[in-house]
C-alpha cells in the first residue's frame, strides 16, 4: 500500500523507534503514547483492518500475540501485566487502515471491562 504510514515505517521511509521485528511482525513506539509503554504491533505485510481479514490471513494473529509476549518481557512488563487493544473502524477510533495492535503497560491501567 503506497500511502499507508505503517507500510512506510516498515520500509524505513518514516523514522520510528523499532523495538521488535521478525519475518512477519514489526513493533515500534507509538508517537502519541497513552501509557508509559505504548507499542504498536503490525504485520510486516499490509493487511486490511480486522473486519476485512480472511481465513488465509489468520496466522498473523498468532504471530502478533507471540511477538507481544516477547515485547512484554523485553520491556519488563510481562510479569506485572499489559493490555492489548485493537481498534476496528472509525467508531472505535481506528485511524490507519493497516491491521495493528496497541500494547500498553508500564503502569497501573484503569479497568475497562471484567
Amino acid at each position: 500500500m503506497t500511502g499507508c504510514i505503517f507500510c512506510k515505517i516498515i520500509q524505513g521511509q518514516i523514522p520510528s523507534e523499532i523495538v521488535y521485528e521478525d519475518d512477519n511482525v514489526v513493533a515500534f513506539r507509538d508517537i502519541n503514547p497513552q501509557a508509559r509503554i505504548h507499542i504498536v504491533i503490525v504485520p510486516r505485510k499490509h493487511i486490511n483492518p480486522m473486519n476485512e481479514i480472511n481465513e488465509g490471513q489468520a496466522k498473523i494473529f498468532s504471530d502478533i500475540f507471540l511477538a507481544a509476549k516477547k515485547i512484554a518481557v523485553q520491556q519488563k512488563i510481562g510479569q506485572r501485566g499489559f493490555r492489548m487493544i485493537v481498534n476496528v473502524g472509525p467508531d472505535a477510533g481506528q485511524e490507519i487502515e493497516h491491521l495493528h495492535f496497541h500494547l500498553l503497560g508500564g503502569e497501573k491501567l484503569g479497568k475497562l471491562v471484567g
